[in-house]
Order: C-alpha cells, then structure tokens, then sequence
C-alpha cells in the first residue's frame, strides 16, 4: 500500500473527480477533507462511510484510506505535517496545546462515524472551509494566523457536534495523579523522565510542558525531580541496606562518583556523612 509524503507544512487542495485517483493509501501527515459536493464512500480502516455534501473527515498517519465515487465529488483537502501546529504555539490556547489537535484527529470514532453537523455548525463548517480556500489564492496560508485561527475553529465545531452526537472520544483528560504516578514509576529511569519523553507520554507540547507542569504543581518540573529523587535515596541510605554503588545504579547513574557529587551538591555532606547521622 503507497504512502503519501508532504514536505509542505500546510497545503490546501481543492478538485473535482468521478473516480478517486489514488488508490488505498495512507501518508506521514495530517488531512481534513470536506465534502464540497457529490457523493461515495469512504473506505476508511475497513469501515465504509457513506458520505455527501457537507460531510467532513479527519485522517492521520496511522489511517489507511480512499474514496468510491458514486456521484462526481468536489474535494476540498487540508493538508498538514506535525510542524505545523508545534510551529504556531504561542497562537494556540491551553486546551490545544495539552491536547494536540495531532493526537485528538487520531480517535478511533471519527473513523467508525459520519459526523452530522447541525444548524448552525453545518453552515459555519461550510463558509469556514470556504475562508481557507479563498486565503489559498492570495496569501501564503503556511504563516498566516488568520488561517491557522480558520483550522483551530474546525476542530471546535467537530467537538460541538460529537457533544450534540452524545458520541464519547477516548478520554484524554490529565490530572495532577496520572502526571506524578508516572514520574514516581519511572524516577529510576532518567531518560524516561525527560521533558521530551513525558511530554510526548502526555500528548503536552514539549516547549508548553515545564510551565503547564509548574502551574499545576506549584514547583517546577526540575526541582521536583530532584527533590522525589532525593527523598528516595536519602532512604536508601537510612535504611543503611544498600551499598552506595548499587544505589547510585538503581537511580540511574553514571557510577558512584556521580552519584556523589550529585548528593553533595543538593546536601552539602557526602553520602558516608549522611549515612553516619
């Protein structure tokens, strides 16, 4: 099955066709297609969509896809790469940036249903789509707010409608347990305690997360790693059960010389002097 690649962070493609030209496919980057007339279905992951004018479909890399014309159909794609949202992050709101639109157009259900988009979300769906495809022949819609503003409300009419569906996504709500539970679990493992790595884990923008993480908590990310990671190992030493140098590997250390001066550093005494009060 070909896979599509798009070097372009957003292209917009509008066309009319009486047989798809690509055959079953799926691509590295992001679509929104609206159904601009016409109407098929839509063979999404082994489920068949019938769709008509006004439908709208979000497909991400994980999806397989193409359509079977039955009436010829106006295409009206949206196309985008991971760069383009994480490239506009100081334009998007909190929920966004916790919640990636990347990671919200991946949800199993918009790929098992036909979205019904009532009055007057069918009408603003419509004309918004319109906006951006009308931006496409002036300006540069890659760096254009207005535009990017344009996509953003799209994904808010789609959760209005699944609201009014009484459809349930797959929950993606964070709480202040989940976020600690997995720094507790994985403190023996730094790499996986990387900001990169728990933001990812999160679906939290990576440059958003450190100041999410202080907001929530009341402390930053790095003081309270090193703080949970120092309460433990001054355990360890209480308990007097463990050589420094086995302790030293269980957090993650290079050797006991790093584990050291890494002690030091945060109690001004040495692990032997810690050990002896």
């Amino acid at each position: 099955m070909p896979k599509l690649n798009q070097f372009k962070t957003l292209m917009i493609d509008e066309f009319e066709e009486e047989k798809f030209h690509l055959p079953p496919h799926s691509h590295t980057y992001y679509e929104i297609i609206y159904i601009k007339k016409g109407s098929g279905i839509h063979h999404i992951n082994n489920n068949l969509l019938h769709y008509k004018a006004g439908d709208l479909f979000v497909i991400s890399p994980d999806d397989e896809h193409y359509f079977d014309i039955k009436k010829s159909t106006r295409f009206i794609f949206i196309k985008f790469t991971d760069n383009y949202f994480n490239s506009k992050q100081n334009l998007t709101c909190d929920e966004f940036l916790i919640h990636t639109p990347e990671s919200f157009m991946r949800d199993k259900i918009l790929k098992e249903t036909v979205l019904k988009f009532d009055e007057p979300c069918r009408t603003i769906l419509k004309n918004t789509v319109e906006n951006i495809t009308t931006y496409d022949h002036y300006i540069d819609v890659d760096n254009s707010p207005i535009v990017f503003y344009q996509i953003l409300s799209i994904f808010g009419l789609i959760k209005e409608t699944i609201r009014c569906m009484n459809m349930h996504m797959t929950s993606t709500h964070i709480d202040n347990e989940q976020i600690s539970n997995y720094i507790h679990q994985n403190i023996y493992n730094p790499k996986l305690i990387q900001i990169k790595m728990i933001s990812a884990h999160f679906n939290i923008a990576q440059t958003y997360f450190s100041a999410y993480f202080k907001r929530i908590f009341a402390i930053s990310y790095r003081e309270y790693i090193h703080n949970l990671r120092m309460t433990l190992i001054e355990k360890r030493f209480h308990n007097n059960q463990l050589p420094i140098k086995q302790i030293a590997f269980e957090f993650g250390f290079t050797d006991e010389s790093h584990l050291t001066n890494y002690f030091k550093k945060r109690k001004n005494m040495k692990p032997t002097d810690f050990k002896k009060l």
